[in-house]
């Protein structure tokens, strides 16, 4: 059986930083975020049904899904959100299984914003690993790379798990308040315990 490490936090935690650093390390990430927008993208599976639910307004020129016309619309319309998980989080669902079921490295890293949140991504993971950060560097991390504003990034906060529901969840927790040294160091120490983890697991 794969040893999976269930990764989670808030918009602008720093889940893909440490993703990206258990990947350096050798483990292999499974990226929930990445698997959605390679279906969204140009020649997506899910873009024939996107087209077929939300119309041409939703595809731009290059023939993917229109990412902020689309975040708009479903944060205004609960049903229009509905409509696009009920579309994508099977697909989503599959493709990871299949990823993790095929990963190589000693154990694997599974990113789900929304892990909290799923009972089916819970149940999938040996470990659930929360970054964390406080919600005022949330914003100010995701303002900086988003242009959207402060009400936006709040909003989409409001509809993420609260931050104490998380940490309520978490077998582990990096704190992701300072520097990209200190996060290294926190996934440092978490790899070494997850490869023994992995090994003791298969015995």
């Amino acid at each position: 059986m794969k040893f999976v490490v269930g990764l989670t936090g808030g918009i602008g935690s720093g889940k893909s930083a440490a993703a990206e650093e258990f990947a350096r390390l050798g483990a292999t990430v499974v990226d929930t975020d990445a698997i959605s927008r390679e279906l969204t993208e140009a020649g997506g599976a899910a873009l024939p049904h996107i087209k077929g639910l939300f119309g041409e307004a939703f595809i731009t020129a290059r023939g993917g899904m229109d990412r902020d016309v689309m975040r708009q619309h479903v944060f205004s319309d609960p049903a229009a959100k509905q409509a696009l998980e009920r579309l994508l989080h099977p697909m989503i669902r599959a493709e990871a299984g299949q990823r993790i079921a095929a990963a190589q490295g000693p154990y694997v890293v599974y990113v789900v914003p929304l892990l909290i949140e799923s009972a089916g991504s819970r149940d999938r993971v040996q470990r659930i690993l929360v970054v964390d950060a406080p919600e005022s560097l949330q914003v100010e991390r995701v303002r900086a790379r988003s242009g959207l504003s402060d009400k936006e990034i709040r909003s989409i906060i409001a509809q993420q798990a609260a931050r104490q529901a998380r940490l309520a969840a978490a077998d582990d927790v990096i704190e992701n308040a300072g520097t990209l040294d200190a996060l290294r160091n926190q996934v440092a120490a978490l790899d070494a315990r997850y490869r023994k983890m992995a090994v003791s697991a298969k015995s």
